[in-house]
C-alpha cells in the first residue's frame, strides 16, 4: 500500500513530488536532442533523428513541424504524444484566426500547449505528456521568440536552449558559445546549432535535421548537401584552433 501514489498521477509522493511527471520527463531525457537559436533575424531548430530504415519514408520520421505559417515545433520525447499535441496545438491556431482574426502570438500558443501539459497531470486515467517542446516564431510585429514547454505544464523563453538527451552537455555548450551580438544571420544561427548537436550526436551529421523560420517566409528546411557544407567549415575550424594551441604550446 506504501507505494500507491507511485501509480497514481493525481497523488503526491511523501517529499512533494509527482512521481509520474518525473517518468514523463525521464522519457523526455531518452529522447532525441533538439536545439533551438533565436538569432536578430530568424529563428534556428535542431534535431537529431533516429536512424531511418532502409525501406521506411523519410517524410514521415519529422521532430520538427509547423504549428502555423510563423510558428514552429520541434520536441523530444514520445512521437505518439507529441503527435496529438501538435493536432491539438494546429487546431488551436486556426481557431484563433478565425475568432480574433489575428494570428496566434507565440506566448499564446506555448502557454496553451502548457496549459494543456498541465491539465494531464491533474486528471484521473490520463498520464503526463512526454515530450518537451521547443517553440519558435515570430509575432506579428516582426519580434523572433524561443519558448520551452516541460512534461509538467511550465514554460520559459530563451535565446538558445537543448532538450532531449544530454541537453545538459548542449545547454553548457551553447552557455559557452552563444553570443547575441554574434547571431545576427541565419548562416551563424545554423552554424551554432549544428555545432551544438555534433556535441553529442551519435549518428554524425547524417542524421540532423535544420529548420529556419524567418519573418513573413515559409519554414526552410536544410537537405543533406547544405548541412554537409556546414559541418566542413566547422571541422576546418576546430582544426584551425588546435593548430593554434599546438603553436602556443
Amino acid at each position: 500500500m506504501s507505494a500507491r501514489y507511485d501509480r497514481a498521477v493525481t497523488i503526491f509522493s511523501p517529499d512533494g513530488h509527482l512521481l509520474q511527471v518525473e517518468y514523463a520527463q525521464e522519457a523526455v531525457r531518452k529522447g532525441s536532442t533538439a536545439v533551438g537559436i533565436r538569432g536578430t533575424n530568424c529563428v534556428v531548430l535542431g534535431v537529431e533523428k533516429k536512424s531511418v530504415a532502409k525501406l521506411q519514408e523519410e517524410r514521415t520520421v519529422r521532430k520538427i513541424c509547423l504549428l502555423d505559417n510563423h510558428v514552429v515545433m520541434a520536441f523530444a520525447g514520445l512521437t505518439a504524444d507529441a503527435r496529438i499535441l501538435i493536432n491539438r496545438a494546429q487546431v488551436e491556431c486556426q481557431s484563433h484566426k478565425l475568432n480574433v482574426e489575428d494570428p496566434v502570438t507565440l506566448e499564446y500558443i506555448t502557454r496553451y500547449i502548457a496549459g494543456l501539459k498541465q491539465k494531464y497531470t491533474q486528471s484521473n486515467g490520463r498520464r503526463p505528456f512526454g515530450i518537451s517542446c521547443l517553440i519558435g516564431g515570430f509575432d506579428f510585429d516582426g519580434t523572433p521568440h524561443l519558448y520551452q514547454t516541460e512534461p509538467s505544464g511550465i514554460y520559459y523563453e530563451w535565446m538558445a536552449n537543448a532538450t532531449g538527451r544530454s541537453a545538459k552537455t548542449v545547454r553548457e555548450f551553447l552557455e559557452k558559445n552563444y553570443k547575441e551580438e554574434e547571431i545576427i544571420d541565419e548562416d551563424s544561427a545554423v552554424k551554432l546549432a549544428i555545432k551544438a548537436l555534433l556535441e553529442v550526436a551519435q549518428s554524425g551529421q547524417k542524421n540532423l535535421e535544420i529548420a529556419i523560420m524567418k519573418h513573413d517566409q515559409p519554414l526552410k528546411m536544410l537537405d543533406i548537401d547544405t548541412i554537409d557544407k556546414f559541418v566542413t567549415v566547422i571541422e576546418k575550424e576546430k582544426e584551425e584552433e588546435a593548430e593554434k594551441k599546438k603553436q602556443k604550446k
